[in-house]
């Protein structure tokens, strides 16, 4: 195939991709149809899945079905795909890394944007640096770590990394944007643009949501995500060439490459037009060793020869590519990160000795200690809830646990018969749940207290039965009992006042979030309780 052809089939591949992970990420919360009837829907004992394959690229991702298998010993649902990806890279080198990873296409794509370097800073750019080492060095201390009990790959994993940015982030930020644009339009006394206001909301509302979402330390993931990006103006695809552990793990297996490029020294004039172009300074131009570690199967290199004097082919060989580049101190710094790592987050004692009380992890979710060999801290089970209920922890779950789901109920609440944060997890971290497993074992994931101090009837401020309205077991885990109460004025005022039932309560949160004391609810649900552990239990 000629290199106009290859170019071509690597950007409509890369269109495409890139296409398909946004669909999946718009796809992934309650559908429209669903959230039209959402009280009706959530009334029955049907399940509600999603017809998307959500998880997809993370069923395809090798380095997430490593990890499971390395920190949490489990063989994750569709790992073919990730199988076949390995395969592929076998044969063909780190085609994963041009011709399908979203977050590559979009350094790709930015780095192409107005480039601030050209001509000779460009090539010098291009060069392969001793810095190229530090995905080694991720990669070994993400795996070595595994073995010790703890899985950091969804930090750098690049579908992790992109789905968490874009779902907790710039998507609800853009949403936010629109909303308020809209609101503006809807106040104004122009009638076109009253129904531009309405048009708009009803088109983006499918995309954005229904309403407008909000994630703890969501600012802060997504100004690192636009940090990545500007990364790509001093070095093209800055991320896949020095950050990126996947593209350094499908580099080690790309040495078994066949697909190979060919140099024609004789026909080189040496003008630097391949390595300019070159988008993972794999050293093409003749007389340099060419780094099949590095080569992300751009071809680039091979279009832009002016003198035809590079042509990549199919070349057997009992003689493998070039190893990979690691450097000594990558492998020993990834050695001692690895190791380190997983007994240093434990110092905090939020894993070992005394659990957040405001670590409530979704239902589903398995003993703490196995959970964290398994989550990816991808944000799918976030971008999922109905509720906005999933955020990720800051400091909740201590420095082993940053970005892992927990529930915030003052901003969300636990859907009584909601099991999609389970359907969609793509390594088991949640476990799968039937509503009917949900509610008749049940699944508890806290318990509900009052603070009597704050809670309007106990105070004598005022009569209130939200709590007990709301609460969705049966029967209700919050009950009212009538009594007769002396208020400030000497007068005597017959009111009910709400108790709660820890046998009966499951910790959704409903309570405190429809509480009307709002900020610092008057009820408070904790993490004491959940079914998960053996340990964080009250009624034994």
């Amino acid at each position: 195939m000629s290199a106009k052809k290859l170019v071509w089939a690597r950007r409509i591949s890369q269109g495409l991709f890139l296409t398909f992970f946004i669909l999946l990420l718009v796809q992934s919360r309650l559908p429209q149809e669903i959230f039209l009837q959402y009280s009706v829907v959530f009334s029955t004992d049907q399940g509600i899945t999603l017809s998307w394959p959500v998880e997809f690229f993370f069923q395809m991702d090798p380095l997430v079905a490593l990890s499971s298998l390395v920190s949490g010993h489990r063989v994750i649902a569709g790992i073919g795909w990730a199988l076949l990806v390995l395969i592929i890279t076998i044969a063909l080198g780190r085609v994963f890394c041009g011709f399908i990873c979203p977050l590559g296409t979009i350094n790709h794509l930015v780095s192409n944007i107005r480039p601030s370097l050209k001509g000779e800073a460009l090539e010098r750019s291009n060069r392969k640096t001793k810095g190229q080492r530090i995905k080694h060095f991720i990669l070994i201390a993400i795996l070595v770590g595994g073995l010790f009990g703890l899985n950091l790959a969804g930090l750098m994993d690049p579908t992790s990394f992109l789905f968490r940015s874009l779902a907790t982030s710039i998507l609800p930020a853009v949403g936010i944007a629109l909303n308020t644009m809209f609101q503006a339009f809807a106040h104004s006394e122009i009638k076109l643009i009253n129904y531009l206001s309405y048009g708009g909301e009803k088109l983006v509302a499918p995309i954005f949501g229904y309403e407008p979402q909000v994630f703890q330390t969501g600012w802060f993931i997504g100004l690192l995500f636009l940090f990545i990006l500007f990364l790509n103006r001093l070095k093209p695809r800055f991320w896949c060439r020095v950050l990126c552990p996947l593209g350094a793990l499908l580099g080690i297996l790309s040495r078994f490459s066949v697909l190979r490029l060919v140099k024609d020294q004789a026909k080189c004039t040496h003008c630097g037009a391949c390595t300019r172009n070159c988008q993972g300074a794999a050293c093409p131009e003749p007389g340099q060793h060419w780094e099949a570690s590095e080569c992300i199967a751009c071809f680039n290199c091979f279009d832009s020869c002016p003198e035809d004097a590079l042509s990549f082919k199919f070349k057997w060989s009992t003689t493998p590519n070039k190893a990979p580049d690691m450097g000594r101190r990558a492998l020993l710094g990834g050695l001692a990160a690895g190791i380190s790592l997983p007994f240093l987050g434990r110092l905090d004692s939020k894993l070992t000795k005394v659990p957040d009380p405001a670590l409530i992890r979704p239902p589903g979710s398995i003993e703490e200690s196995d959970f964290l060999t398994l989550c990816q801290r991808c944000g799918l089970c976030m971008k999922v809830c109905p509720t906005n209920a999933i955020h990720p922890t800051l400091g909740e779950a201590g420095a082993a646990g940053i970005w892992t789901p927990r529930l915030i109920m003052t901003l969300g609440y636990c859907e009584y018969t909601c099991t999609l944060c389970g359907s969609v997890c793509p390594t088991g971290a949640i476990r799968k749940l039937s509503v009917k497993e949900k509610i008749g074992k049940p699944v508890r994931i806290g318990a509900a207290f009052i603070d009597r101090g704050k809670c309007l009837p106990w105070s004598g401020n005022a009569p209130c039965i939200v709590c007990e309205e709301h609460c969705p077991t049966s029967p209700k885990a919050i009950y009212l009992r009538r009594e007769k109460i002396k208020r400030r004025d000497g007068k005597t005022l017959e009111i009910q006042l709400p108790y709660v039932d820890l046998s009966l309560c499951v910790g959704c949160g409903i309570c405190e979030n429809k509480c009307p004391v709002k900020g610092a609810p008057a009820i408070k649900v904790i993490s004491a309780g959940e079914s998960r552990s053996f340990d964080n239990q009250i009624l034994l």
